[in-house]
């Protein structure tokens, strides 16, 4: 017998695609958001990096030529607050979502595998803006005068660094036991903030060492962010590479991520 449509309360069935992925990218964000670790690497660790190099004179005056002190850290510290929600956190809670089942229980669920990962991408995408307004509003008190002209081309970058970064994270966290993930996540973001051309820009290295750096995700997003905000130029090598990362990192990662 067939019933018409209607007939029993509540009826059954999948919801909407992209009712699914706004609810499970705020649910995503909203434990990101309320997760202390999380919110310490994210968020503390770049305003403290922040106040502190604009303040103290630690950056050597070759580095930062005739730009001001927080004009030249301010977009490097944007692209660390972006690695490190995007790479670092997304990689560790990844990791353990596995470990206790989290993913194994949602694929049993109505949510395709490409939902739980762009849910994902896009919880990031909503704490790097919140990240951007705090640090951006910090930054303004100390004295940051962005270019206005490369407003623009640093949107583009953020969107395409975090792109890149969360496909790195999802590739790192999906492939490794969470203990591996969470000291590889950790060391990853030591290395590329040290020597992965945020803190020290590409300029101030050796020729080679410095062609490598800007192939990395970091130092094409710090540099990008550097060229967009501080000399208000368009950054079409930057966005480039980030796109590169961020297409090789989400094939691989949608090849080895496991749900256990």
């Amino acid at each position: 017998m067939t019933f018409a449509p209607g007939t029993f309360t509540p009826a059954p069935g999948r919801g909407s695609l992209g009712r699914m992925l706004r609810t499970h990218a705020r649910v995503e964000a909203s434990l990101t958001l309320r997760h202390g670790e999380q919110v310490l690497l994210t968020l503390l660790i770049p305003l403290a990096l922040l106040i502190g190099l604009s303040l103290l004179d630690i950056l050597p005056a070759s580095s930062l030529g005739s730009v001001s002190r927080v004009d030249w850290i301010t977009p490097r510290i944007l692209a660390l607050a972006v690695m490190s929600s995007a790479f670092t956190g997304q990689a560790i809670a990844l990791g353990f979502d596995r470990r206790y089942g989290v993913l194994k229980r949602l694929s049993a669920t109505a949510l395709p595998r490409w939902l739980l990962v762009a849910g994902r991408l896009i919880a990031a995408l909503v704490v790097v803006v919140l990240q951007s307004v705090i640090i951006g509003v910090v930054a303004a008190f100390l004295g940051w005068s962005p270019s206005l002209s490369g407003l623009f081309s640093a949107v583009l970058l953020l969107v395409l660094g975090t792109l890149a970064f969360g496909a790195l994270g999802v590739l790192l966290g999906g492939a490794l036991r969470a203990e591996a993930v969470l000291a590889l996540a950790n060391i990853v973001w030591f290395v590329l903030l040290l020597a992965g051309g945020i803190l020290l820009a590409p300029s101030s290295l050796p020729s080679g060492l410095a062609r490598v750096v800007e192939l990395l995700p970091s130092g094409a997003l710090a540099e990008g962010m550097r060229s967009a905000l501080v000399d208000g130029a368009f950054a079409p090598g930057p966005m480039l590479v980030l796109a590169v990362w961020a297409v090789v990192a989400g094939a691989v990662a949608s090849r080895t991520t496991k749900l256990t």
